[in-house]
């Protein structure tokens, strides 16, 4: 046995009593959702990767929703390969659009610098259009919501982004701009930047197969955040800090606009 599998083994082997544990379809019906998906079958998952990706979007809902969807977790691109991110990590696309699964629980779309570029790409909007129409829940994190409403899947929704374009383009896409961490609208869930992709993985994950699961998840990942700096909202981070993260962020911010307005 690999050490891969064997952490994948230990994982599954952690989680495995809270799957014993009563489901909680009251929860997802207080956000209009989908019901949680029956204990005796994986979940089934397709979560897009494409070139300019942030990785830790893709990375952090995975490594929560990985353990429900053993077998059923597909990585997909506009073909199966390696797929590089906006920093440069490699990640590899098991499926292309042609041979990812029809029938879905989760549609996943995750954000980054390639942002723009993919709300004009025609095959991946038809892909996600196709795909949405028989999926349980479509997601994002970060940008990941603006690639979503390109294709016309937030038009009246609820949703959230990255700050940099929350308020300004997501409202040329047809959706209501929120300002929370992980927003639920119906059989949408969206998230803020980057990081809050860890809180759907985990939000999503309860919906799916109870709050029990998910705090057991929650443990063996030993995720309890304490950062080393109180700046990870603009409110919180001051002005200086917040121009020099506009600065860094500019590009991506006039791209989008640019490609929401097309």
């Amino acid at each position: 046995m690999t050490a891969p599998e064997t952490r994948r083994d230990l994982v599954a082997a952690a989680l495995a009593a809270a799957l014993a544990a009563p489901l909680r379809p009251a929860l997802a019906a207080t956000v209009g959702g989908p019901a949680p998906v029956p204990p005796d079958r994986p979940v089934r998952i397709a979560m897009l990767v494409y070139p300019g990706l942030t990785a830790l979007d893709l990375v952090g809902p995975q490594t929560f929703l990985a353990g429900l969807a053993p077998g059923s977790l597909h990585l997909v691109g506009a073909e199966a390969g390696p797929v590089t991110s906006d920093t440069g990590l490699t990640l590899v696309a098991t499926h292309g659009f042609a041979t990812c699964p029809a029938d879905l629980d989760v549609l996943f779309v995750p954000g980054g610098d390639g942002t723009p570029a993919q709300m004009g790409n025609a095959a991946l909007l038809a892909f996600l259009r196709d795909r949405a129409a028989r999926a349980g829940w479509i997601a994002s994190v970060c940008t990941g919501s603006l690639i979503l409403g390109a294709a016309g899947l937030l038009r009246g929704y609820r949703a959230t982004s990255h700050w940099c374009v929350r308020d300004a383009v997501l409202p040329l896409l047809g959706a209501r701009p929120v300002a929370e961490r992980v927003v639920f609208d119906r059989d949408r869930v969206t998230a803020a930047g980057v990081s809050a992709g860890l809180d759907l993985g985990l939000a999503l994950a309860a919906r799916l197969r109870g709050d029990a699961y998910a705090r057991t998840a929650q443990l063996v990942a030993e995720y309890a955040p304490a950062p080393p700096f109180s700046a990870g909202t603009p409110f919180e981070a001051g002005p200086a800090t917040v121009r020099a993260a506009e600065a860094i962020l500019a590009p991506l911010v006039t791209g989008a606009e640019a490609a929401a307005r097309r």
